[in-house]
This record gives C-alpha cells, structure tokens and sequence, in this order.
C-alpha cells in the first residue's frame, strides 16, 4: 500500500490535470454541474454494481470515475468562487469531528446503536427541522424507504422485533387484497412493500441490495434460456408458458 505522502502526491496530481483539462480540453471546458449531474448518477450506479459483485478491481476503477466528478465539481466551484476541494474537505472535516462526540469529545457510545441515535440528535442541532430532511426526494423509492426506517430508528421509533415487523407485513397484505378501488390497492401496495423492506432491515437485510440480487440472477437466468432455445433452433416467442418454463428450469442447472 502507498505511504500518506504517496498518497497526497496522487491526490495533488489529480487536481493539477484537472487544472489542466479545464483549461485546454474542449469537452471538459463546457461541463457544468447540470450537464454532469447525469454522468455521476452514472458513475455511482457503475460502483454499486461492482460492490455488489465484488469485483475489487472494478470498485477501485469505479472509485476513480466517482472521485473524479467530486473533483470536478469543486473545480467548478472554484471558478464561481464559491469554495474549492480544501473547503469540502475541511467542511467534512467539521462535520465528523461534530458528529463523533465520542471520539472526539467526551460523549459515551457503547455500541452502533447509541452512535446512530447521536448522529441524528446532532443532525437537529446543526438546524435539520425533522430527522428526515436528510432523505433526498431524488433517491431511489426503495433505498429512500430504507433510509427513511433506520433515519426514525435513530430516535426510537421502531418495532422491538422483526416479528413484530411481518405481523405488520401480513396486516398490510390482507389490507391490499381486501381492496378493490385500482387508486388505493396502489397505495395499499406501497404500504407491502414499505413493510417488508422495514421487516427485511429489522433482520438485518438490505431490500434493495436483495432485489438488486435478484434482478441479475433473472438476467443471467432469462438469457441462459435465450441461448438453449436458440441451440434447439427454438423461438422464445412462439412458445407457450409450459415450454418456456421448461427452458426456465434447464437453465437454472447452468448456475453455480
């Protein structure tokens, strides 16, 4: 591994070619926050899905790409005069430093639980009027109600078990199946499928690193029978359900 001084070299280099694309290269002079605002959104799904596979390599070349638009971004700060690299550091700095008063101060936390709860407590202090106004209307529905669960655990507002947390899960469930008027089964919907991934943290599972999971085993899996029906001169669209689903189970022989 490279020594801290190695590593503040690479970090300065970086912003040194970032001074130089800016200046001399076309593409990099026209971005703005809005034109990359896309390409990071990008880049940062691009590193999820090499943490979910972890494939190290790729996370570190994934890290990079991410690392860069946080640069970017400064750099274009900067030109605004509005703040530079070293002011968002040292803000993060401020911040961690605030928020770990028990490395750092003279406050007590026993464990990963009392951590959370300060941290939420020292949000509100710091002008947050709700312990969810840190939850992003641009997040994604399912990470957004997992953030929305463990951001009100903080300060006690949770089942005691996961028990508990699926009786929930079969109250919303029979809610959903009682209604008929289209408008509200949707509602009733949403309440499922807040429940379970309520249910699914409570038990210490990520519902959407699950589904995620999931997606890509379907993938794998739906294009594995694509290739055995192409080798048995089959057409998937001209089968019925019965014979796909005969392809569907051969190629689950294919997974490890």
């Amino acid at each position: 591994m490279n020594t801290r001084q190695e590593k503040m070299e690479a970090f300065g280099r970086l912003l040194d070619i970032m001074d130089d694309l800016r200046e001399k290269c076309p593409w990099d002079q026209k971005q703005t926050f809005e034109t990359l605002r896309h390409l990071t959104l990008e880049e940062t799904y691009e590193l999820s899905d090499a943490l979910l596979n972890e494939d190290l390599q790729e996370i570190k070349k994934e890290l990079g790409d991410v690392l860069l638009h946080l640069v970017f971004y400064a750099k274009i700060g900067s030109e605004k005069e509005s703040f530079d690299i070293a002011d968002v550091i040292n803000s993060l700095n401020e911040k961690l430093i605030f928020r770990h008063p028990h490395i750092y101060g003279d406050t007590v936390a026993e464990d990963e639980e009392m951590v959370k709860q300060n941290w939420e407590k020292l949000k509100l202090k710091e002008g947050n009027k709700s312990v969810l106004s840190g939850v992003t209307k641009g997040t994604p529905s399912l990470i957004k109600a997992y953030r929305i669960q463990d951001k009100v655990k903080g300060i006690g507002f949770e089942f005691d078990s996961a028990d508990e947390a699926w009786e929930k899960v079969r109250e919303e469930l029979q809610e959903f199946h009682q209604e008929s008027d289209k408008n509200k089964k949707e509602i009733e919907l949403g309440d499922v499928f807040f429940s379970l991934v309520n249910y699914a943290r409570i038990s210490g599972l990520n519902a959407d690193t699950a589904l995620e999971k999931t997606n890509a085993k379907f993938i794998s899996r739906f294009q594995k029978m694509e290739e055995i029906a192409i080798n048995k001169n089959l057409v998937l669209a001209d089968l019925d359900l019965i014979e796909m689903d005969k392809l569907w189970e051969e190629a689950k022989l294919f997974e490890k």
